[in-house]
């Protein structure tokens, strides 16, 4: 069995002890032989081990997240394990602006949903694109997205959770990301930034807003839109975003673009990439291709490499 470690975990990993790549290459080696000695971690599709820190030098207790497939591993994150004082602690209550504890089993099916679609989508790509494979971010711990919901005051809804505890961000190939029209998965340090940019921006219309009348207030961005998608890895021209209030992805863009045509949910949007890939001679919205080993995709190739550009084949 082939257990992968990503390089960006190594190294972000590293930087809880020097001890810790060690105790990753020896879990490595357990894992290889013995690929179910996880426990299932609540997280959809990830099985987590703990290391006992005590057997290594310079290295704190670690709870360590993985994947299975068929013929490989792929650890997926690497955090310090919670204290038995955090253990035992049953964390905080409903998140912002939820007043009632969410359907968990709608929830479960929805993280569900969404991983086996990101899995789709990252097997195709590991074969067939290597160089989109490894720009992807490593996934963040539940911590990590809790303090962004404390941060921006908002509750992520489950399937962006799920999405994020497997891949937290694109860093792309020369600027570009892997999804439909070559956009990026923005990471979280990027979704706060642009969310509060965005919130900023809104807060400046509303001022505006009571001096005119009310067929003529703007809403450029509402309190329940999580930026999700970015048209490149360092471009916010334009994007997706997940409504949080309804399920739905909506489109922003500085250019006044209508909304798409279709509504689309974080699961159908995935799904309908990783058909895309598997299926490229039924593909409709776009046509993937590849670069040597990255792909791209047809409606937003850049002029200078479409003769370089090959369409994929079923």
């Amino acid at each position: 069995m082939n257990v992968e470690i990503p390089p960006r975990l190594r190294d972000s990993a590293s930087q809880l002890g020097a001890g810790v790549p060690y105790a990753l290459k020896v879990l490595a080696g357990q894992l290889a032989d013995d690929p179910d000695m996880g426990q299932p971690s609540g997280l959809p599709g990830i099985l987590t081990v703990t290391v006992d820190g005590d057997l290594f030098e310079d290295c704190p207790a670690l709870a360590i997240g993985y994947i299975r497939e068929s013929d490989r591993i792929e650890i997926r994150y690497v955090n310090p394990a919670p204290s038995a004082e955090s253990a035992a602690d049953p964390g905080p209550g409903p998140g912002p602006g939820q007043d009632q504890p969410a359907d968990s089993a709608a929830d479960a099916i929805t993280a569900r949903e969404i991983a086996d679609a990101w899995q789709r989508i990252t097997r195709w790509l590991q074969h067939n694109a290597p160089d989109s494979h490894a720009a992807l971010r490593a996934g963040v711990s539940p911590n990590a997205i809790t303090a962004l919901e404390e941060d921006l005051g908002i509750q992520i809804p489950a399937g962006l959770r799920a999405l994020w505890f497997l891949t937290a961000g694109d860093d792309g190939v020369d600027g570009a990301g892997c999804l439909p029209g070559n956009q990026a998965l923005m990471t979280l340090d990027a979704v706060a930034a642009f969310y509060r940019q965005q919130m900023d921006s809104q807060a400046h219309q509303d001022t505006l807003n009571a001096r005119r009348p009310e067929y003529d207030r703007i809403t450029a961005w509402k309190a329940a839109w999580i930026p999700v998608v970015s048209y490149g890895v360092a471009d916010r021209t334009s994007g997706l975003y997940l409504d949080a209030a309804t399920g739905y992805l909506g489109r922003w863009s500085r250019y006044n673009e209508g909304p798409s045509d279709e509504l689309d949910t974080l699961v159908t949007y995935l799904e309908e990439a990783a058909d895309m890939l598997e299926a490229p001679a039924l593909a409709t919205r776009d046509k993937p291709g590849l670069i040597r080993g990255t792909l791209v995709w047809l409606s937003s190739i850049d002029p200078a490499q479409e003769d370089r550009w090959q369409p994929l084949t079923d």
